[in-house]
């Protein structure tokens, strides 16, 4: 499998009234046409490292890595320019909340047509019939009566499928996914999944997929890196999650509820100094 991405000693600093903040600290991990799980808690990195992908970290806030390259692309060398026409085109990002993220005085299919001819050269005739289609694709019934419903007027899973639509709609070959179902039931959960499954199999797209939901990227992802202050400390297979080494890693899937077994309360992390060293 070719590596599409590669990540070199990340780091993402900010600075603060009372020192610099590490949010990322020597993050490195390189990614091919596969699904890639980030977990950890909250306050970890792991969103961070996925905006310092994109170029979306506010700019006060220092970059530095010894590679940061996708696609033969030098992310940090390039100029604004060029890194405005990689995001959401080739590099896309689905964003926590559909709530925030979708502009709420702009309809949804005026927002995916505006997307779509940010980046190709298209009439507005074809870029609505295209916004169409991926508003289908996402399994969207009736995409032309949610073409012209603002954010407000849809229901969290719909909107969530809506921001799927507005992301894939250019081809991107590389989509980060943040949290892209922690606002929605389980039953919405798997449709959206399925949907990114689908999706990223048929396009052979590679995946970031950001979650706190340990069991749920066992499930989906093929790799999981376990973040832990801004650092990786555990890299594994999804399917030998269950196996994981690092203390942080068992003790995260040792505080998940299990059906049928007595635990209560729930076991804590100890957390230890080293673990953040």
């Amino acid at each position: 499998m070719s590596t599409m991405l590669t990540v070199d000693d990340l780091r993402v600093t900010f600075p603060t009234r009372t020192g610099a903040v590490n949010a990322v600290r020597g993050v490195s991990f390189t990614l091919g046409r596969e699904r890639l799980g980030i977990v950890g808690e909250s306050g970890s990195g792991k969103s961070q490292t996925g905006r310092a992908i994109m170029g979306l970290t506010p700019p006060h806030a220092t970059i530095t890595a010894k590679t940061l390259n996708f696609d033969g692309i030098d992310l940090l060398e390039t100029s604004v320019k060029e890194r405005r026409a990689l995001r959401g085109n080739r590099i896309s990002m689905i964003l926590q909340d559909p709530k925030y993220s979708l502009n709420p005085v702009m309809s949804i299919g005026r927002q995916i047509v505006e997307t779509l001819r940010t980046h190709e050269k298209v009439s507005k005739r074809e870029a609505r019939r295209r916004a169409l289609d991926m508003l289908a694709a996402v399994q969207i019934r009736d995409p032309e009566r949610v073409y012209d419903l603002h954010p407000h007027e849809v229901s969290g899973g719909m909107g969530q499928r809506a921001m799927i639509a507005m992301m894939l709609i250019t081809g991107p070959e590389l989509l980060i996914a943040d949290e892209p179902t922690s606002a929605l039931d389980v039953t919405v959960q798997l449709d959206v999944l399925g949907i990114l499954d689908n999706l990223v199999r048929d396009r052979g797209m590679g995946l970031i997929f950001i979650s706190h939901d340990l069991r749920l990227v066992s499930s989906f992802c093929d790799r999981v890196i376990v973040m832990y202050a801004g650092r990786i400390v555990e890299e594994i297979a999804a399917t030998d999650l269950r196996n994981a080494k690092h203390p942080y890693t068992q003790g995260l899937l040792n505080c998940m509820p299990e059906i049928g077994a007595d635990r209560h309360p729930l076991p804590t992390l100890d957390r230890k100094p080293e673990w953040a060293a």
